[in-house]
Parts: structure tokens; sequence; C-alpha cells
């Protein structure tokens, strides 16, 4: 069911009296956005279709049978397949009466407006991260199942992860979204990158061969989330890619007690490991990919006295497995600090 958002009225603002009041807006919780950047982006144009298909040719097997002499070889087909996904819309509206916009000090509208935004882009960050914590290609920090997870993410299990993607020829990433409004890309040091949430910074810091960020050298981070690198994986952590809570085995049943929300089972952290192409993400580019929107109260024949102003976005998006072998999850627990 769609979240209903109910009208902002004068009362719901209290009016600050008596005291001074700072004209600046206090600092507050904006989203953490990483994942967008990490895999391809493909605008869709408008007035084209809701359907996308990602395509890409099977390779050809290694022809380890020597030709005989006068005959021919059996000739060979191309062959391709296909990766579909379907736009979806996505957005919410806000109303905010007409007495708040006359008698309250603070610049509701301006502020509604800057959230709006936020939300936006915090629901395509969390509509990407439900399809890539999907994905098959799964390891866990011990046991063979996540309800037997309840240790920390170790060394040996990243270089399997990393091992694996490697066998199946992943491609380090050399490249990710620019964070310039237009869609192109900046390049960066060929590594895996890892994202996972900030609940793992501590264990990811205590991996024998990490390296903060602080000691990289010439080397550029790839983004302020970024906290530092083990071998060849980057890690970039946001508070936004949640965890699987009391998802897994006993929470002190390793000997070391890890966080659990319910206080019994230890919750399980996915970090998920990329590949070059591993997944992409598809806007509705059009003139903008969100659309924001601001209505001023007007007399209408549903508002005849003008009495509610609207903040709204919208958008239409879709995001894709391109390889499942060209990424992987590991679930992990988190030490309880």
């Amino acid at each position: 069911m769609p979240t209903i958002i109910g009208t902002t009225r004068y009362g719901d603002i209290n009016q600050r009296t008596a005291a001074w009041a700072a004209t600046e807006m206090l600092a507050h919780a904006e989203p953490a956005l990483v994942l967008s950047k990490m895999g391809q982006t493909k605008p869709m144009p408008k007035n084209k279709a809701e359907t996308v298909k990602f395509r890409r040719p099977i390779p050809f097997a290694p022809a380890t049978e020597p030709v005989v002499e006068g005959v021919t070889p059996s000739p060979q087909k191309v062959k391709y397949e296909d990766v579909t996904v379907t736009l979806r819309q996505y957005g919410r509206p806000i109303e905010i009466t007409d007495k708040v916009v006359d008698m309250s000090e603070d610049p509701v509208l301006q502020t509604a407006s800057m959230l709006a935004g936020e939300q936006a882009a915090q629901t395509i960050e969390a509509v990407l991260y439900g399809v890539l914590r999907a994905g098959t290609n799964v390891f866990y920090a011990n046991g063979a199942a996540r309800n037997a997870v309840n240790t920390p993410v170790t060394l040996a299990k990243q270089r399997a992860v990393t091992r694996a993607l490697a066998a199946q020829k992943a491609k380090r990433i050399t490249r990710i979204l620019s964070a310039s409004p237009s869609y192109g890309t900046s390049a960066i040091e060929a590594g895996w990158i890892a994202v996972a949430h900030t609940d793992l910074e501590h264990d990811i810091r205590n991996l024998a061969a990490f390296v903060s960020t602080a000691k990289y050298g010439s080397r550029q981070t790839i983004s302020e989330y970024e906290i530092g690198a083990v071998d060849s994986v980057r890690y970039v952590l946001s508070p936004d890619l949640g965890s699987f809570p009391d998802a897994g085995g006993a929470k002190a049943g390793s000997g070391t007690t890890m966080v659990s929300t319910g206080g019994v089972n230890a919750d399980v952290y996915p970090i998920l490991y990329f590949g070059q192409d591993a997944f992409a993400s598809v806007p509705l580019k059009g003139s903008e990919a969100i659309t924001p929107m601001v209505v001023n109260a007007k007399p209408t024949d549903s508002d005849p006295m003008a009495q509610r102003n609207y903040v709204s976005w919208k958008t239409y998006f879709a995001a894709a497995i391109l390889n499942e072998m060209w990424m992987a999850r590991l679930e992990v627990a988190a030490t309880a600090l």
C-alpha cells in the first residue's frame, strides 16, 4: 500500500517565541547515495516504451579441434541473450495549507522542495539496493545459509569472493558514473568495489590488509563514503544499505557478540561486490530523470478558496542485474561494540 502523506497544517509547525531565531536551517539527515554511481546507467528517452532490453552476444567456446586438411569446419551461429526490465513510476505529493505559507516563520515550501528531492534520490537508491541484494551469487561468513551467519567479514572470505569473480571473467571496475549532472563517466583505478552498511566499518578496518583512504597517496577516492581498500577491493559504506534483522545465528555463538536487533540472533549484513557492468539502472531521461513540481494555491472547483499548496515529485526507474556471476553478496554479521 502507498504511504499516506497528511496535510501540513499550521498547528503542525511550532512557532518560536521569546527567542532569537537563527535564519539558517539546521543540518539534517541527508541520504547517503552510493549505488547509483557503480553500474551502467542507460537513460531511456520519453515516448519509446516501458520495457528495456539489455542484449549481449553469447561467446563462442574455444575451437580446440584441429582443422582437417580439405574439410571445412561446421559453421557457427551468432546467438544473443536478453535481460529485460520494466520501468515503474515512483513519486509522492506533499500538501501544505495556505495558513502555513502565510503564518509560518519557516520557508516551508522551500524546505518541502528540498526534502522531496532528497526523498526521490533515496527512493531510487532503495529500489536499486532491493534488486541487487536479491542476487543469486551468495557467500556466507560462516555456515551454509543465512540463518547460520554470526561471524564478521574476514580476509579469507573476501578473497574467496574476488577469486570467484575473476574465475567468471568479471572485469575490474575502471569507470563510475560522473558526479556531474550529465551521464558521463569518470575513470578510476581498476579494482573491485564493495558496498555495505556503516555498521561494518569496524570489522572492515580490522582486516589485516586494510589501507585507509588517508593513506591512498595519489589514488583518488571514488566516493565521499569510501573508507579504504583491502587488496584490490575498495569499500564504500552507507547507512541506507540495511541489514536483515535477526536473520542469522545466535548473536554470541561465535564467541564474539554480534549486533542483534532483537537481542537473540545476529543481524545479517550484505556486502555487495561488483565487477564492471554487473548491473544497470534505467531512469526515464526526457529533460530530467526526476520531475519536481510545485503548485501554488489557486482557486479551482476542488479548492475554491485556494487553501492548498503542493510540492511533488515523480520519476520512472528500473534496475537489473546484467550478469549474476559478475557480482556477489557476502553475508556477514557485525561485531557489537
